[in-house]
C-alpha cells in the first residue's frame, strides 16, 4: 500500500481507539480518496470501504471492480447486479471482526442514506455516529505534504486571478472572464474548482451567478476563484475597480481589509473557531457595517474546497496545528457594490500562515 494511505490508515485507527470506534464505513466521497486515493463511480449501486482495528476492505459493485483495482490493493468483496449486495455485505462485516452484537460505528455523512441504512439494517444493535472525531480529526489537520500541495495551488491562482485584472476591458462580460480564468487554469494543469466574477452592484451578492452584466467605468470587480492542481483546491477573493473607484469604495476596502488583519492574529492554536469570527465581525460591527457582514468568516479547505473547520460564530471547535482555513469577511451594499477579501491560511508555528502571495490592495484595472 502506499505509504501515506498506510500511515492514514494507522492514525484512524488511533482515533477509533480514542473515540471507542469499533468500524467506520465511508462511501465513495473525498473521506474515500483520503484514506485509499480512490473515488468510484457513484450511484445507486452500494460502494464502501469498511475500517475495523484488523482489517479494511471495499464492499464494490463487480462492474466498477476492474477500474477500482487500478487504485488500490485492498481487499474487494464484489458484488453483482444479479445477486445483489448483501451476501456481500455480510462477508466484508465478518471480515471486520467486530462484535456484532453492539459495535460503535462511524458512519460517513455524505454517503447515500440508502447505503448507510442497509449498514445499520445489518448491525441493529449499533451505535452510530459521523467522522467528526474520526476521520474528520484526521482531515482537518494538515501534514506538510498537503501544506506544499495547497500552496502550489494558491500559487497558480494568484498568476490567475493577475492576468484577468489585467485583461478587464469595457464592454467585457462577467461570463467572459471567468471563461479567461478556466482557460487558465487548463493551459496550466489545472482544472477548476469555482470561479465567480462579480461587476458593480453584482458583488453585493455573495453568491452571485456570474452571468452576461457588462463592464463599465466606475464598476467595482470581485474576483472569487478556485482551481485544483495536485489534488488539492485554492481560493482566493480579490477586489479591484474599472476606470474610477465607485464612491466609498476606499473606506469600505480599509474596514475590510482591516477586518482581515484582526481574524489572522485572532487564528493561534488553542482557541475556538468563533473567537476568529467575532474579531473580524467587531471590526466591522464598529465601523457601522455590522449588519452587512451577512455570513461566516470562513471555512474549512482541503480535498474539499468547503471542509471542517467551520469559522462561525457558534463553532467552539478549537484551532490546532495544520488545520486550513479561509478567512473571508465582507460589507454588501445593496445597489451600489461587494467588498470581500478572502485568504486561505493554516496553522502553523503558532500564528496563521496565508498561503497566497497576491497582495489584497485594490486593484486598478482599465
Amino acid at each position: 500500500m502506499n505509504p501515506i494511505l498506510a500511515a492514514r490508515l494507522e492514525k484512524l485507527r488511533e482515533r477509533m481507539t480514542a473515540t471507542s470506534t469499533d468500524l467506520v464505513v465511508i462511501g465513495p466521497s473525498s473521506h474515500m480518496v483520503y484514506l485509499a486515493d480512490l473515488s468510484p463511480h457513484g450511484d445507486e449501486r452500494p460502494v464502501m470501504l469498511m475500517v475495523s482495528q484488523s482489517y479494511a476492505g471495499f464492499l464494490m459493485p463487480a462492474l466498477n471492480a476492474d477500474a477500482a483495482r487500478q487504485h488500490t490493493d485492498l481487499p474487494f468483496f464484489p458484488w453483482s447486479d444479479a445477486e445483489g449486495p448483501n451476501a456481500a455485505l455480510e462477508q466484508l462485516l465478518d471480515a471486520t471482526g467486530i462484535d456484532r452484537s453492539a459495535p460503535s460505528v462511524v458512519l460517513d455523512e455524505t454517503m447515500r442514506a440508502d447505503f448507510a441504512l442497509l449498514v445499520l439494517d445489518a448491525l441493529p444493535g449499533a451505535s452510530r455516529r459521523f467522522t467528526a472525531d474520526t476521520v474528520g480529526y484526521l482531515r482537518s489537520r494538515k501534514d506538510e505534504a498537503e501544506e506544499a500541495a495547497i500552496k502550489a495551488s494558491h500559487l497558480l491562482n494568484d498568476r490567475a486571478v493577475e492576468a484577468a485584472f489585467a485583461q478587464l476591458k469595457e464592454g467585457m462580460t462577467e461570463s467572459e472572464v471567468a471563461d479567461f480564468i478556466k482557460g487558465f487554469y487548463k493551459a496550466n494543469g489545472a482544472e477548476t474548482v469555482f470561479c465567480s466574477v462579480c461587476f458593480g452592484p453584482n458583488a453585493a451578492f455573495p453568491h452571485h451567478h456570474t452571468g452576461d452584466t457588462k463592464l463599465k467605468a466606475g464598476d467595482a470587480v470581485l474576483i472569487d476563484t478556485g482551481g485544483r492542481i495536485g489534488g488539492y483546491p485554492s481560493d482566493m477573493t480579490r477586489m479591484g475597480f474599472f476606470k474610477t473607484k465607485p464612491e466609498g469604495y476606499d473606506d469600505i476596502h480599509s474596514v475590510v481589509d482591516a477586518a482581515v488583519e484582526a481574524a489572522l492574529a485572532a487564528a493561534v492554536p488553542g482557541v475556538p473557531a468563533r473567537i476568529v469570527d467575532q474579531a473580524a465581525r467587531d471590526v466591522i460591527t464598529a465601523a457601522g457595517y455590522g449588519e452587512k457582514f451577512v455570513h461566516r468568516t470562513g471555512h474549512g479547505l482541503g480535498i474539499d474546497v468547503h471542509e471542517a473547520p467551520y469559522i462561525t460564530g457558534a463553532s467552539e471547535t478549537i484551532l490546532d496545528n495544520g488545520m486550513v482555513f479561509s478567512i473571508e469577511p465582507g460589507i454588501y451594499l445593496q445597489g451600489r457594490f461587494g467588498l470581500r477579501l478572502e485568504e486561505i491560511v493554516i496553522i502553523r508555528d503558532g500564528k496563521a500562515k496565508i498561503f497566497s502571495e497576491m497582495a489584497r490592495t485594490a486593484v486598478a484595472a482599465g
